[in-house]
């Protein structure tokens, strides 16, 4: 049987492990970004306000979403502080960093306050978090009146998805993706016990074509 790759596992946070994903951010997965952003965009429908990056890493997702929404400030957000020093490098070399701050700290327990994101994003993230009910508490508790998540991992299209696995093998042949296996229905159940024990109702597991997401919203 397949394993289930929505079960967190323990990630490696140091200087040549965040230096290896903004190479592989820059070249195999530089299209895979702004395609997710604007996926994002759509079934949100949210365009201004402020903008968490969660597990930001080198900041791609951060900056796209910079790109493509100039009414919206972003916060690019990261367990590790290698990753964060990379991140904000690739900031300034973007000349975004009028628009973009970077934020240290635990997705378990964040250093923001009660519903103050509009729009909270993160890619590949949510598959390394060490308790996702208490992440999940931490994100509705930040989330703003009309606001909305778009939280899970993905390509942002299949043939995105396709390319990235066929470009991944040639520069790592042991590499090995959650993008390799297969959601199930564990999956979609293990995410309605998580809710219905938080006591939250809106939200929205999207598995499909873009990747494994989930949208939780906070009525306006």
């Amino acid at each position: 049987m397949t394993k289930n790759w929505t079960r967190t596992r323990k990630p490696t946070f140091n200087k040549d492990s965040a230096l290896h994903m903004d190479n592989i951010a820059k070249t195999v997965f530089k299209p895979i970004y702004p395609v997710i952003v604007s996926n994002a965009l759509e079934i949100t429908g949210i365009c201004r306000g402020k903008c968490l990056d969660l597990g930001t890493g080198p900041a791609m997702m951060a900056m796209a979403v910079a790109r493509a929404l100039p009414e919206m400030s972003v916060t690019a957000f990261d367990f590790s502080e290698g990753a964060q020093e990379i991140a904000e490098a690739n900031i300034c070399e973007a000349k975004l960093e009028k628009r973009i701050s970077t934020a240290f700290g635990d997705v378990h327990d964040m250093p923001f306050e009660d519903q103050s994101f509009d729009l909270i994003i993160s890619r590949g993230s949510m598959f390394f978090w060490d308790d996702l009910k208490t992440a999940f508490a931490e994100i509705i508790r930040i989330l703003a009146p009309g606001g909305a998540t778009y939280i899970g991992g993905g390509f942002g299209s299949l043939a995105l998805r396709e390319q990235v696995i066929k470009d991944m093998a040639k520069v790592d042949p042991n590499w090995n993706c959650y993008a390799k296996k297969e959601g199930d229905t564990e999956a979609h159940r293990r995410f309605d016990l998580m809710f219905e024990q938080l006591d939250w109702e809106t939200y929205q597991v999207i598995d499909d074509d873009t990747g494994f997401w989930v949208m939780v919203t906070r009525p306006a």
